[in-house]
């Protein structure tokens, strides 16, 4: 599905003068071109996995480089997709304030810190852990910024099935940086991740679905009725269930791990069910609750990963 270019005022019309911008909010606007939030998540991902692939205790130096080195990467890709979503970002409520867009920071300045930053991490993962996690990293922004952002955001609703596994990668990472390879444990948790993108992402785009109309992202919520989008997210969360639970019948995980994932997944079945039920009745506006599914999405995979972390004490 095409859509068509719209029109934004310019960015930066809603800043102040460029000569009176505090030093101390310029760089906490840098800062935020980062999206810390997000990258928290990356890094929940990606130290636990750690502990898995050493089954025991990595080194703090290579989880501390490694965490440094995702944040750069991963901070990098997030500024570049501001730069290049900075048209529709000044017409959306949930990105207005964005640093582009209030003016704080100008799109030169976005993009060569993007790129700055995606550079010097790759470098830095390169030289201080090893070079297939360097390339992982690389592909991870690349595929963020180029796949994701430039050609299937604004042309398909499954941009974010597809772009999500930008956001999976951190695991592969987080992997390689112990062992130099990827093994078949890293692969299902990839699996886990590129499942757990779509029903953690459609229920916030179910609420600010009217956001993305407006400047013509097709996000499934978008182009599809509520029953049809909480058909995809009980779809899809069955099938994360189910990836997560191959690791222990593999034999890289033991009943903590085991125990953790049949409870925290049977919890998500149960919120996906029961906000597949309420759109099936017709439920619109606040008491869909399909933020309720959201916020348990994250505290699923939070639980999830430190359960990967743990269990290989418990073995």
């Amino acid at each position: 599905m095409c859509v068509t270019a719209v029109e934004s005022r310019p960015a930066g019309v809603l800043g102040t003068n460029p000569g009176h911008r505090p030093f101390g909010t310029r760089v906490m606007a840098f800062v935020a071109l980062t999206k810390p939030r997000i990258i928290e998540l990356l890094l929940i991902t990606t130290v636990p996995v750690m502990f898995l692939a050493e089954q025991g205790v990595p080194s703090l130096w290579l989880v501390l480089v490694t965490c440094v080195g995702g944040y750069l990467s991963a901070g990098g890709a997030n500024a570049l997709n501001m730069y290049i979503d900075r048209d529709i970002d000044a017409l959306m409520d949930r990105t207005s304030q964005r640093p582009l867009v209030t003016g704080m920071v100008s799109p030169r300045e976005c993009l060569v810190f993007g790129i700055t930053l995606g550079v010097v991490s790759t470098l830095f993962f390169g030289l201080l852990v090893n070079w297939l996690s360097a390339a992982l990293s690389l592909g991870a922004l690349l595929f963020y910024v180029v796949v994701y952002t430039m050609l299937l955001k604004r042309r398909t609703t499954q941009n974010i099935v597809w772009g999500g596994i930008a956001g999976c990668l951190p695991v592969l990472i987080g992997w390689s940086a112990v062992r130099n390879e990827v093994s078949w444990a890293a692969v299902i948790l990839f699996l886990v991740i590129f499942f757990w993108t779509p029903p953690h992402y459609w229920p916030l785009s179910m609420k600010v679905a009217d956001d993305y109309a407006r400047v013509g992202v097709p996000m499934l919520p978008v182009v599809a009725g509520n029953k049809v989008v909480a058909r995809q997210i009980v779809l899809y969360s069955w099938v994360m269930v189910g990836v997560s639970l191959l690791l222990t019948p593999l034999g890289y995980t033991g009943w903590f791990y085991t125990s953790v994932a049949l409870l925290a997944g049977g919890w998500w079945l149960w919120e996906a069910h029961a906000l597949h039920a309420r759109a099936k009745a017709g439920v619109t506006g606040a008491k869909l609750k399909e933020m309720r599914l959201f916020h348990w999405s994250i505290t699923y995979v939070s639980l999830l990963f430190v359960a990967v972390a743990v269990d290989p004490f418990l073995r």
